[in-house]
């Protein structure tokens, strides 16, 4: 078990506990209906967000404090503050989940708040008290309830995030911070719903280097991957999947998203967290649920010229993406630099994906008790 597994099995506090945090001022002009109900109509992913926003923030002599749930809008900041020139900066991604029974729930937030203070570390800013963390996003949730969608496949994407807000010019960690907690309806990551996307293996550039910052969510690991993506994109591929730095051989990860391989004897890889790979929640979930139907999941190098003779020799029969916004994505090809492969596709990405929405939308026993209640 990972420290972030470890951390993520603590019990949380009480919804209504860390809301009591957060003082809420009512929005006096919230999106009218019209605009509402266009955004949950038609649930693009990130254009629209809700009423309020979460806020507080961090100075080194009082620590964490103005905590409020205020209406969502521009915030004060400087053009000299040091988010704009030297980066420092975290996020989280989450959703929530509207039920059946109308109750709003959102999946192992304990984990998010884990590595949020990994991210944090990692990039020599203040951590965060779990209550902290999660009260902005439990009242945040509150106060824009209305926005939760509740249609099929859709959520209310949350977004906790950090950033350096003290004005000055200089290389240094910074001595003021805030965190900020936006939310946005969602839908489907992928246009077009659930379906095999092709990938593109990067020989070029790469996402993060041995002693890096690609055990962190920061943005400058995304920022990083946004020329690549483009260049893929133009070929037709959704995704870019990156190779370890040192070797320029192995797979690491897709720009936001963990991979699996599943061969066809029903034994199940992927990559190791060699200190560069994002730790995903989500894969951690996967795996968990491979293990209770005996499935051990294989942690270890995959090298890419081994996986491209597996596959055309038969013995890979899937492919799999995974991450928060997409949650589940089968692979239908991989090409790079002189190589294109079709993956057949199988059984197992679309059952594994089936029972954790099925956990994540109250549909199916929460075994390990990863949801939790926001309303």
């Amino acid at each position: 078990m990972t420290e972030l597994e470890r951390l993520a099995e603590s019990t949380l506090p009480p919804a209504d506990e860390v809301a009591a945090l957060y003082p809420v001022t009512v929005n006096p002009t919230p999106a009218d209906d019209s605009v509402h109900a266009q955004a949950l109509e038609e649930l693009k992913f990130g254009t629209t967000f809700g009423d309020y926003m979460g806020y507080a923030k961090w100075t080194e002599d009082e620590g964490w404090h103005d905590r409020a749930v205020v209406p969502y809008g521009p915030i004060p900041l400087e053009p000299s503050a040091a988010v704009l020139h030297y980066g420092q900066e975290i996020f989280e991604g989450m959703k929530a989940y509207r039920w059946q029974d109308g109750s709003v729930w959102t999946f192992r937030p304990g984990f998010n708040a884990a590595r949020f203070n990994h991210s944090a570390w990692r990039m020599g800013m203040p951590q965060i008290d779990v209550k902290d963390f999660l009260g902005a996003i439990v009242q945040t949730v509150r106060a824009d309830e209305r926005w939760v969608p509740s249609s099929e496949d859709s959520s209310l994407y949350l977004r906790p995030f950090m950033i350096a807000s003290e004005p000055f010019l200089g290389v240094r960690s910074a001595a003021e911070y805030l965190y900020l907690m936006i939310s946005t309806p969602v839908g489907p990551y992928f246009k077009g719903g659930l379906k095999p996307v092709k990938i593109w293996v990067e020989t070029e550039y790469h996402r993060a280097a041995p002693g890096g910052t690609g055990t962190a969510k920061t943005g400058g690991n995304y920022a990083n991957s946004l020329l690549p993506q483009s260049l893929a994109a133009k070929k037709g591929y959704a995704q870019v999947c990156y190779l370890d730095a040192a070797t320029n051989s192995h797979l690491e990860e897709l720009g936001g998203m963990n991979i699996f391989v599943v061969h066809a004897d029903g034994s199940v890889q992927t990559p190791a967290l060699d200190g560069t790979i994002l730790e995903g929640g989500t894969r951690g979930a996967i795996i968990q649920l491979l293990a209770d139907r005996n499935v051990t999941v294989e942690e270890t190098p995959i090298a890419l010229a081994d996986l491209i003779a597996d596959i055309r020799l038969g013995e890979v029969v899937e492919l799999f993406a995974c991450g928060t916004a997409a949650v589940i994505t089968p692979i239908g090809e991989i090409a790079g630099e002189g190589f294109t492969v079709a993956v057949p596709g199988g059984d197992l990405t679309l059952s594994i994906r089936e029972e954790l929405s099925g956990i994540q939308r109250g549909i199916l026993p929460d075994r390990h008790h990863w949801m939790y209640q926001l309303i």
